[in-house]
Order: structure tokens, then C-alpha cells, then sequence
């Protein structure tokens, strides 16, 4: 039997107190995760998450114990970049989306759960993925309207199905904890907190042209959808000050996990 040599730990590097991992391949990790079985907790961090975890412990301690951070947001990037780090951004709907091409090339790798969204919005999604990628195999959806009974048989499916890939999109920071309180249900599990990717495979919501998205500007398009949210993004200009004032104050480390 050909031993399987478990992927390196990515090198980190921390964004205002929590930390992000380096790599040029998400996607190739995970699935060398995946093809072991040993699991995963994927947070997409971006500047807003960032900011409410300068405010919430409980939510930056979760970011601190995840396997993988990823540069969800152009901010983190652009951070990085004055840092010397020159990261390419890794938006979570384009990491997830790989992952599940790569599920349904490769069954043996297990199957699939989504859960999140309003009542309907999960089991249009598997529909959709059904229809794109005949060979995904899909354990099963929940919305994400729990009841405290509710809760309780989404786990006992969980854990009677055992999905080696679970994308939860409840929003920041609801998915963070709800991951974080319950993938020891499915310990060899991948789970990706996705926000508002599943209604976008829904198509209750679109996202940004490619051409905003590039030029690190898929925020105004967010804000123009959904003007209510201009008070959440509030935290984009109290990032990008912090950025600054610690380019010109200190140099970060880089360093190793585990």
C-alpha cells in the first residue's frame, strides 16, 4: 500500500491579531486533506470579520483554532501585499465551488452536505449542483431556521450521514460558531463557512461582475444590492487605518502551524 504523506501545515501570518495562512493552493490542501479523511475547519476571512473579531473573543478564538484561514476578503490582500506577503485573493464561493467539481470527479472522496439559507434556497442549490456535476454525490440540505428540535435532528443526520464535505452558510458569525460547536458530528468532515454563497447558487442573489471583483471592488457592488449594509461596512475604512498604522509600526513575522 503506497503511503500518503500528510500535507504540510501552511505558514501564517497575522492580520490584526488573527491569523491567515499562506498557501498558492487551497483547494490542492484541502482535497490532500480530504483524500485522508483527516478534516478541516475553513474560515474566509475578510476586513469586516476581521474588525468584529477585534470585538468578540469568542469569534477571534475560533478564527485561531481553524485549519485554514484563507484570504476571503481584498483587504487581507491588500494588507498582506504591505506587508511583502503578494497573496492572490481566495474568494470562499470560487474555493468551494473547486472542491465540489473535485468531489464529483472523485467519488470515493464521500459526499456532500448544504445547510444554510432560507427554507427552499439549500435544495435548490443541491438541484443545481445535481444539474452541473451529475457525479457529486449529496448526502442532503437544511435550511438554516433552527429550532432548538430542529438543531437537535440536524445533528443526528449529520452524524448518521457523515458528508466528508459540509458548506454552512448562516453568515458571519453564526457559521464560525456553529461550525466550531459542531464538527466533532463529522470529524473527517471539510467545513467551509460560505456566507451568502448558497443563495447565490440559488440565484436569490448575483455576484459582482468579474471586472469589479478584480480590481478589488466587489464591495461597492455589495453595498449598491444591499445599501443596508453600509453600517457593517463602516469597518472597511476602520481596517484599511489599521493596516496603516501597523505598516508603520511594526513588521510581522511569518511563521509555522502546528
Amino acid at each position: 500500500m503506497k503511503h500518503r504523506v500528510q500535507p504540510e501545515f501552511p505558514k501564517i501570518f497575522p492580520v490584526l491579531g488573527v491569523p491567515v495562512h499562506l498557501l498558492h493552493n487551497y483547494s490542492g490542501w484541502l482535497l490532500s486533506r480530504a483524500q485522508q479523511q483527516l478534516g478541516a475547519h475553513v474560515v474566509t476571512l475578510n476586513a469586516e470579520m476581521t474588525m468584529q473579531a477585534e470585538d468578540n473573543p469568542r469569534l477571534a478564538s475560533v478564527i485561531h483554532q481553524a485549519d485554514l484561514v484563507i484570504p476571503d476578503g481584498s483587504g487581507i490582500v491588500l494588507y498582506l501585499m504591505l506587508q511583502g506577503q503578494h497573496m492572490q485573493r481566495c474568494p470562499g464561493i470560487e474555493l468551494a465551488e473547486s472542491l465540489l467539481h473535485q468531489f464529483a470527479a472523485s467519488p470515493q472522496l464521500g459526499s456532500v452536505f448544504f445547510f444554510g439559507g432560507a427554507p427552499g434556497v439549500a435544495e435548490r442549490v443541491a438541484d443545481g449542483w445535481k444539474q452541473r456535476s451529475p457525479g457529486l454525490n449529496i448526502a442532503g440540505t437544511h435550511h438554516g431556521y433552527l429550532t432548538p428540535e430542529l438543531d437537535q435532528t440536524l445533528q443526528q443526520t449529520l452524524r448518521k450521514l457523515q458528508p466528508r464535505l459540509i458548506l454552512v452558510g448562516l453568515g458571519v458569525p453564526r457559521q464560525e460558531f456553529w461550525i466550531a460547536e459542531h464538527r466533532h458530528l463529522c470529524p473527517h468532515a471539510i467545513w467551509i463557512g460560505v456566507g451568502g454563497s448558497l443563495d447565490i447558487w440559488a440565484g436569490v442573489k448575483t455576484r459582482a461582475p468579474e471586472w469589479l471583483r478584480n480590481n478589488h471592488m466587489e464591495w461597492v457592488y455589495r453595498l449598491y444590492k444591499e445599501p443596508w449594509r453600509w453600517r457593517r461596512m463602516l469597518a472597511l475604512p476602520k481596517f484599511a487605518w489599521r493596516a496603516l498604522v501597523y505598516r508603520l509600526t511594526q513588521r510581522q513575522p511569518v511563521s509555522s502551524q502546528g
